[in-house]
Order: structure tokens, then C-alpha cells, then sequence
């Protein structure tokens, strides 16, 4: 019998937490974003927001493997976005206040 190897972890937060987000190619279709797994926690995502990195954003999922659970996490990620760009003085790109005001609804 073969043996397999040990996957790696996704992440390298301490929580085990991977965030990833849901985002609208338009004709394309929505895809969850390729996402580097040292980089899949909430301050990478909401740097990723407030610096146009997302065409469309629809919404944030967080995950655990290890803890066994998975979350809509738009709702929070929001909060941290608009108060992110308050606390910097930066206009927030038009897709990501759209994001920002579906998640806060």
C-alpha cells in the first residue's frame, strides 16, 4: 500500500483560519480568488479590498479545517474595511463600498 504524503496546512495564522473571497468576473462568472495560504487572513483580505484588488467582491468565507467549521464572513470583514479606510482617510473603490453596504444590511 502506498503511503501518502501529510497535506500541508493552508494556513499559517494560529487560528488555522483561511478567508477567502467570493468575487463577479461579470460574464466570466464568480470564482473564489487564488490566494497565497500565509496571506488568507483577515488583514491581507481587507488590504486586498481597499487597494482594488477584487473586481466585484460578493463575500468573504472563513474556514477551519482543523476546528471543523466554515462562516459567512462578509458581515465582519466589512466593518473592518470601512473602518480601515476611515482611520487612513481613503476613499473606498466603488465594488468594495457596494460589498461593504450588502454585508452591513
Amino acid at each position: 500500500m502506498a503511503q501518502h504524503a501529510a497535506s500541508p496546512p493552508l494556513a499559517h495564522s494560529r487560528a488555522g483560519t483561511v478567508y477567502l473571497v467570493l468575487d463577479d468576473f461579470g460574464e466570466l462568472g464568480c470564482a473564489y480568488r487564488e490566494t497565497d495560504a500565509a496571506q488568507a487572513d483577515p488583514k491581507t483580505v481587507v488590504a486586498d479590498l481597499l487597494s482594488g484588488q477584487y473586481r466585484h467582491p460578493l463575500r468573504v468565507v472563513a474556514f477551519n479545517i482543523t476546528e471543523g467549521w466554515a462562516r459567512d464572513a462578509s458581515a465582519d470583514i466589512a466593518r473592518k474595511v470601512v473602518t480601515r479606510a476611515r482611520e487612513l482617510d481613503h476613499d473606498l473603490p466603488a465594488a468594495v463600498r457596494d460589498f461593504a453596504e450588502r454585508a452591513s444590511a
